[in-house]
C-alpha cells in the first residue's frame, strides 16, 4: 500500500467517527420531537400531517407500526411500477424512452422500495429524467426513510417500560399501547429532518466537483476513434447524494461511481465514501441515547468497527496481493477499489467505483462476506441497528444459558418467542440466499446467464442472491439477470430479505416492550462490557461462518486455488 491510501482510509475513518456522536445526538432529538437545528421547518411537518390526515401524537402498536410499513410499501411499489411502464408516456422523457417490461419494472419497483437498488438495466440507456428523479430518486428517500423508522421503533420499544407505567398510573394493563412511536411522523421526520438537509449538503458538493445535474437532452460527440456517440446527461447530483446517504446505492448511470459523472474527483470519491456510513456509524450511539444506556451502544459500535477493520484490511491485502487493474479506475487504482467495495457491501449501499466480478477470487468473496454477515457491520441507515439487534439477543440467550439463569436484555427477560422471532429474522435471508442459488444451479434458465462456468460461476449466483437478500444492490457483473427467471426470483430475494427481517423485529420489540423490567443480580450477564463485545463478535462470525462457508469453499475459495495453481475454467 502507498502512503495515500493509508490516508485515505483515515480520514474516512476519522471523519465518520468525529462526525457519528454529533448526528447521534442530533437524531435522538430529532425523534423524541425536541428542539433542534432545524426546527424552524415544524411548521412544513405540521402541514404535511394535516394534508393526509394523520394524528401525529397517536402512538402505534408494533401490529399497526408493520401494517403501515407493508402497506405504505405496497402502494410506492405499484406507483413506481406505474412510471416504470409508462414512462414513454410521462414529461421530462428527452431521449424517447419507451416503458419498460413488466418484470423488469417489477423488479426495480421491488428494489428501490426495499432500498436495495438493484439494477438489470443502465440508466442512461432506459429511463427518462422523470423516473429517475420523480420514481427511483424520491424511493431513495422513502425507503432509506423506512429502514430508519423501524430501527427507532425497535429500539424505542427495548427501552420502554410499559407494564411498569401502566401499574403506577393505575391503568389497565392489557388495554396499555407500548410506545412504538407513529410510523407516518418518524417516515416525516427521517426525510425532512435528516435525509434531506444532508442530501442537499452533498449534492452541492458532488457538483462542485463536475456531477452533472441538468435536463438537457444528450449531447452528440466524435469519439476519438472517429464514431458518432452521445454524452449523457441529467439531473444526477441530486440521485447521487441520497444514494449514498440512504445506502441505496442504485447509480444513475450505469457504471456507477465508476462513470466521472457520477464521481468525477478524488473529494468527490472521498465525499461518496464518507457519506455511505456517516448514518449506519451513528446508529449505535444513537441506540446508546434512546435506551438510556450509553455504554450499550458503544459496545455494539466497538464490534461493528472492529469487524469492519478486519475486512478493509482482508479486502485491500488480497487485492494487493492477488488483484489487477482490470475492472478498476485507473484513478482509484486497487486499494481505493477494495476500500470502496468493503464500504459499500457492509452497509447496504451497493454503489460501486470498481467491478466486483473483476477482483480476485478472495477479494471478490470479502464484500459477499460483509453481505453474507447480514450486513450488519453497520450495515444500511437503521437496518443494519435492527439487523444486528437480533444478533445481540441471540448472544443474550446464549449468555443465559452460560449463566444458568433466565436471559435478559436492557431490563427485559428473553424468552422463548423473542428468539424464535429473532431466529426467523436471521434465517430468513439466509435461507433464500442458499434456496435461490441452488435452483438457479439447477435449472437450464439460470445458467444460462453465466459469463463464467466453475467456481467463478457459483459465486456470480450467489454474489446475486446474497446482494438480493442483503438489500445491497451490487453485482458482480458477470451474471446476464435481465430474464423473467432472475427478475422474479431475485425480485422474491429482496422483499423475503426485508420484510422478513422488519417485520419480525418489530414483533420482538412488541413483545419487549410490554415485559416488566427485572432487576439485574450477581449471576446476570453483563451487555455492556468487552466481554459481552466478544462474544457478539463471535455470535456474528460464527452464524455466518456456520451458513455460508460451504457454499464459499465450492465458489471463490476454489476459484482462489485454482488462480494460484495455473488452472483455466
Amino acid at each position: 500500500m502507498k502512503p495515500q491510501d493509508f490516508f485515505e482510509i483515515a480520514i474516512v475513518a476519522a471523519v465518520s467517527l468525529a462526525a457519528a456522536p454529533f448526528l447521534a445526538a442530533y437524531m435522538a432529538r430529532v425523534y423524541a420531537g425536541e428542539r433542534h437545528p432545524l426546527g424552524f421547518l415544524a411548521p412544513a411537518e405540521r402541514a404535511f400531517y394535516r394534508v393526509i390526515g394523520i394524528d401525529a401524537g397517536q402512538e402505534m402498536g408494533w401490529k399497526r407500526y408493520a401494517l403501515s410499513l407493508l402497506s405504505f410499501s405496497l402502494v410506492s411499489i405499484g406507483l413506481l411500477f406505474a412510471i416504470l411502464v409508462g414512462q414513454a408516456y410521462l414529461p421530462l422523457n428527452p431521449q424517447k424512452f419507451s416503458g419498460m417490461s413488466w418484470q423488469l419494472a417489477l423488479n426495480t419497483a421491488v428494489s428501490f422500495v426495499t432500498n436495495t437498488n438493484w439494477q438489470a438495466y443502465s440508466g442512461e440507456a432506459s429511463l427518462s429524467y422523470f423516473s429517475q428523479s420523480v420514481g427511483l430518486a424520491v424511493q431513495n428517500f422513502l425507503s432509506a426513510a423506512a429502514g430508519m423508522s423501524v430501527a427507532v421503533a425497535v429500539i424505542r420499544a427495548l427501552g420502554a417500560r410499559a407494564k411498569d407505567r401502566a401499574d403506577e398510573e393505575g391503568g389497565d394493563q392489557s388495554r396499555h399501547t407500548p410506545p412504538f412511536g407513529n410510523f407516518w411522523v418518524d417516515m416525516t421526520r427521517s426525510v425532512l429532518y435528516i435525509l434531506l438537509p444532508l442530501s442537499v449538503i452533498v449534492a452541492l458538493i458532488l457538483v462542485s466537483q463536475g456531477v452533472v445535474q441538468s435536463v438537457s437532452s444528450y449531447v452528440p460527440a466524435l469519439s476519438l476513434e472517429g464514431r458518432a456517440d452521445l454524452i449523457p446527461l441529467g439531473p444526477a447530483a441530486s440521485q447521487v447524494a441520497i444514494k449514498h446517504l440512504g445506502t441505496n446505492g442504485g447509480g444513475f448511470f450505469g457504471p456507477n461511481s465508476a462513470f466521472p459523472f457520477e464521481n468525477p474527483t478524488p473529494l468527490s470519491n472521498l465525499v461518496e465514501l464518507i457519506s455511505q456510513i456517516l448514518i449506519p456509524f451513528a446508529f449505535p450511539l444513537l441506540f446508546g441515547r434512546m435506551v438510556g444506556r450509553r455504554r450499550e451502544g458503544r459496545v455494539i459500535f466497538s464490534v461493528m468497527f472492529i469487524l469492519l477493520a478486519i475486512l478493509v484490511w482482508s479486502s485491500v491485502a488480497s487485492e494487493i496481493s492477488w488483484g489487477s487493474l482490470e475492472g478498476k479506475e485507473l484513478r482509484f487504482g486497487k486499494s481505493d477499489s477494495a476500500l470502496f467495495a468493503v464500504l459499500t457491501t457492509i452497509t447496504s449501499c451497493g454503489a460501486v467505483n470498481s467491478m466486483h466480478d473483476s477482483f480476485s477470487p478472495l477479494g471478490g468473496m470479502i464484500p459477499m462476506i460483509d453481505i453474507m454477515l447480514g450486513e450488519v457491520v453497520f450495515g444500511g441507515v437503521g437496518s443494519g441497528m435492527y439487523g444486528m439487534l437480533a444478533l445481540v439477543l441471540i448472544t443474550v440467550f446464549i449468555a443465559g444459558l452460560m449463566v444458568g439463569r433466565s436471559p435478559e436484555y436492557l431490563g427485559k427477560k428473553i424468552e422463548a418467542r423473542e428468539v424464535q422471532l429473532a431466529m426467523l429474522a436471521i434465517i430468513a435471508p439466509n435461507f433464500i440466499i442458499l434456496g435461490f442459488s441452488a435452483l438457479a444451479i439447477a435449472l437450464p434458465i439460470g445458467l444460462a446467464g453465466l459469463a463464467n462456468r466453475g467456481p467463478h460461476g457459483l459465486s456470480e449466483i450467489l454474489y446475486a442472491y446474497s446482494s438480493g437478500a442483503g438489500n445491497n444492490g451490487s453485482a458482480f457483473a458477470g451474471l446476464s439477470v435481465n430474464t423473467s427467471f432472475y427478475n422474479l426470483t431475485i425480485g422474491a430475494d429482496m422483499l423475503i430479505g426485508r420484510f422478513g427481517v422488519m417485520v419480525p423485529m418489530l414483533a420482538v420489540a412488541g413483545s419487549l416492550a410490554a415485559k416488566r423490567l427485572v432487576a439485574s443480580g450477581a449471576g446476570s450477564f453483563k451487555t455492556d462490557t468487552g466481554s459481552f463485545g466478544v462474544l457478539l463478535f463471535s455470535v456474528v462470525v460464527i452464524i455466518a461462518g456456520l451458513t455460508h462457508f460451504p457454499a464459499l469453499t465450492l465458489g471463490p475459495i476454489l476459484d482462489h486455488f485454482l488462480m494460484t495453481m495455473g488452472v483455466a475454467l
